[in-house]
């Protein structure tokens, strides 16, 4: 809070756009302007100055930006939305790479294609409200099931958790949600099982889950047989043999967003000798 706050004061002090390569992994703030070094300046690396960061595909422009969460295209402009530590990704093959604001956010704003677990509110003819953690509640019909038909519908009650992703999620849209891929198939989604415990973590600590190197997952693994589901909008569904063991694996899962590598191989041999 101490940081970003002096950050702000700085911005709103000097009223002028901070160049992005320059503020990488320090703390963005809501409404600044990024800058980008400019790279078709003849003059070389020592007299390059810096522009506002465009994205429009212009005649003078060669450079492509992405921008992703917390960040917002605004014309020729990219402007920060949420404040957190800009992140920057190297492209593969040129253009400026992908730029996006990492933050510990606990409201979800629904995404196109995300896959997230939500809670069934209510029935209203054919079609299921669910509870996804946003502002509105998410629409799935009863058809967006495999092998779902008017004569063989889903045993789907309100309460029940739902794993799914989203097909439509926009601002001017109301969310809709299916439980089936493109060629039809469940592929693990649908009404997850009654046992089980569901808690609810950062955005942050979702998505360092479910990174292809995360080793959590790995040594959470070796302690317990278990089942567990992660949604992208910050719930986790668990299961393991007894409760107790479910009790711990939830704890540990809550406890390692603000654990280094040392003190989680500490618990992990503790559990393990217990």
């Amino acid at each position: 809070m101490a940081e970003a706050a002096s950050v702000a004061a700085e911005c709103l002090a000097g009223c002028r756009a901070r160049g992005a390569r320059s503020v990488l992994g320090q703390v963005v703030v809501p409404g600044e302007e990024l800058l980008l070094p400019e790279q078709e300046d003849a003059e070389g690396p020592g007299g390059a100055g810096e522009r506002p960061l465009s994205l429009n595909a212009g005649a003078r422009s060669r450079v492509r930006v992405i921008c992703g969460p917390g960040l917002r295209r605004c014309g020729d402009r990219l402007l920060v939305t949420k404040c957190g530590r800009l992140r920057h990704k190297e492209p593969g093959g040129g253009g400026g790479g992908v730029y996006w604001v990492d933050s510990q956010q606990k409201r979800y704003v629904p995404v196109k294609g995300d896959h997230v677990i939500g809670i069934v509110t209510a029935k209203s003819g054919d079609i299921f409200k669910v509870d996804v953690g946003g502002s509105e509640p998410a629409s799935l019909s009863y058809l967006s099931f495999e092998g779902a038909t008017k004569r063989n519908r889903p045993n789907v009650q309100v309460g029940d958790l739902i794993y799914g992703q989203f097909v439509v999620a926009n601002k001017d849209m109301e969310p809709e949600m299916v439980c089936i891929d493109s060629c039809g198939r469940a592929n693990g989604m649908g009404v997850i099982g009654q046992d089980g415990l569901l808690f609810k973590v950062t955005l942050g600590l979702i998505r360092k889950l479910l990174a292809p190197d995360c080793e959590i997952i790995q040594e959470v693994g070796k302690l317990y047989p278990l089942e567990i589901v992660f949604g992208m909008n910050g719930r986790i569904w668990v299961k393991a043999k007894t409760i107790q063991q479910t009790l711990i694996l939830a704890n540990i899962l809550e406890a390692c967003e603000h654990m280094t590598s040392d003190q989680r191989k500490q618990i992990f041999s503790r559990l393990a000798e217990s």
